[in-house]
């Protein structure tokens, strides 16, 4: 190549002798580097979320721990511009391999991630419900600690299926050898008059007194438009789904439904639902919010402003949906 000469090469190997580099030249040949450097561990990550379930049962026996050290920049990127856009202390993001993909498992590994190393001895710990939540057992690394309580922050479902709050929650302590405090009372109940009677003659309520000194909760939000967990077990019939849209429901949390900016609607069915209130997880330390899907994300934008999550864990599409419809 003659002195003074320019050309782009993305491959280091091929310059030749002589060649002279400018600005642009270096650029996009680090750009190259970082964006295959980007896609190995896009893959290396994905393909471990897909294989972490059969080596569960080695990993709870402590005989094999796996991690993947590299961070993916564009991801990474994702992450700073959702934390400075909704101010919250920590966004976690899941890669996923492409649009219309179910992120579910994915976010479940990075959720399981992060409680493993979260979750402390001494802790009091409220949880929610979900497919995402239970789907993150599998990737949770227990180990014995002393003296942590899990309160389970909503009643239970009527008929004990796959995805069960009970069953998560017991599963949850179990996990780090807690005591586990349920409630003794369905999620939703036929009346407020019900409710009242439960909260106040059966004890629950001083079960909920118990969420006034959590450490740390783990929540999932639940969208409307499809049949998400909720539905599929038939606590909320269609036309209870329909007059919760025209209410302006865009999906719950804990149950209780909430419209896009933030705020509980105006629909009976709220008034039936047995959790803890809202308004006491407010004043939790540590709120983690873990959920993602295209159905979730109007209701995660309210999730941001009712409870103001200090760490979110999703996928990146729902991220990025997020961040446009928030700017």
């Amino acid at each position: 190549m003659r002195e003074g000469t320019h050309e782009t090469v993305n491959d280091v190997s091929k310059i030749p002798p002589g060649h002279v580099f400018d600005r642009q030249s270096v650029e996009t040949v680090i750009a190259h580097k970082d964006s295959l450097q980007d896609r190995r561990t896009r893959a290396a990550w994905l393909y471990y979320v897909q294989v972490t379930r059969l080596l569960a049962e080695a990993r709870k026996r402590g005989e094999v721990r796996i991690r993947i050290d590299a961070d993916i920049s564009s991801i990474v990127e994702i992450e700073r511009r959702f934390e400075q856009r909704f101010g919250i202390n920590r966004a976690l993001v899941a890669p996923t391999p492409h649009e219309g993909a179910d992120p579910t498992r994915a976010i479940a590994f990075l959720a399981g991630q992060f409680i493993s190393e979260r979750v402390k001895s001494g802790m009091n710990i409220g949880v929610g419900w979900g497919r995402t939540l239970s789907a993150s057992l599998p990737y949770i690394r227990g180990r014995e600690l002393q003296n942590d309580g899990v309160l389970s922050l909503h009643g239970v479902i009527s008929m004990a299926r796959r995805f069960n709050t009970a069953e998560f929650s017991w599963q949850f302590a179990e996990l780090f050898h807690g005591e586990g405090y349920l409630v003794p009372a369905p999620a939703l109940v036929d009346s407020p008059e019900t409710k009242h009677a439960l909260l106040e003659r059966c004890g629950i309520s001083q079960v909920f007194e118990l969420a006034d000194n959590l450490d740390v909760v783990f929540l999932s939000a639940g969208g409307i438009e499809g049949m998400n967990t909720s539905y599929r077990l038939g606590h909320v019939t269609e036309s209870d789904r329909q007059s919760l849209v025209m209410a302006g429901a865009v999906g719950d949390l804990l149950y209780n439904f909430i419209s896009q900016d933030g705020t509980l609607v105006d629909h009976e069915m709220n008034s039936r639902v047995v959790s803890v209130n809202l308004n006491q997880l407010k004043n939790t330390r540590e709120r983690v919010l873990i959920s993602g899907g295209p159905e979730k994300v109007r209701v995660l934008l309210g999730c941001m402003r009712l409870l103001r999550p200090t760490v979110f864990i999703s996928d990146e599409v729902t991220v990025k949906a997020m961040l446009m419809a928030a700017s």
